[in-house]
């Protein structure tokens, strides 16, 4: 069950957290980006952001295994810390080039701090869902 929740934490923080900063992030012209995007994707042609919330769920888990012992601010500074680096060089190093993008965006700093900058805020996102899912159950 706690596999199911971390999962969930981390589908859901990439819906609010990593998106809603997105969303932020581009209406502040800050991002060329476009949160939410519906585009469908390969391989099972679903909307770009349930695909990404799907991984995200899967990087819940992940984070979950390297954060659930931590308490304190070691909790919340393991969460930012973990959740920024781990998904963004996953992303930068593998996702791009499979996708036919430049390794780490072409060295471009705004793709890189953008990628530490959304995917620590899921990071802390994440475990404040596990912190809400661990009070409620």
């Amino acid at each position: 069950m706690t596999y199911f929740k971390a999962f969930l934490a981390g589908f859901l923080s990439t819906l609010v957290f990593h998106q809603g900063l997105l969303a932020i992030l581009h209406a502040a012209s800050a991002t060329p980006r476009t949160a939410y995007a519906l585009t469908p994707i390969p391989p099972f042609h679903v909307p770009a952001v349930l695909s990404l919330s799907f991984w995200g769920g899967v990087w819940g888990i992940v984070l979950w295994l390297l954060i659930g012992r931590a308490g304190g601010a070691t909790y919340w500074l393991l969460a930012l810390i973990l959740g920024a680096i781990l998904p963004s060089i996953v992303a930068l190093f593998v996702v791009f080039p499979l996708k036919g993008q430049p390794v780490a965006g072409g060295w471009k700093a705004q793709m890189i701090v953008g990628a530490l900058i959304l995917n620590g805020a899921w990071g802390i996102g994440v475990a404040l869902f596990m912190r809400l899912f661990q009070r409620s159950g």
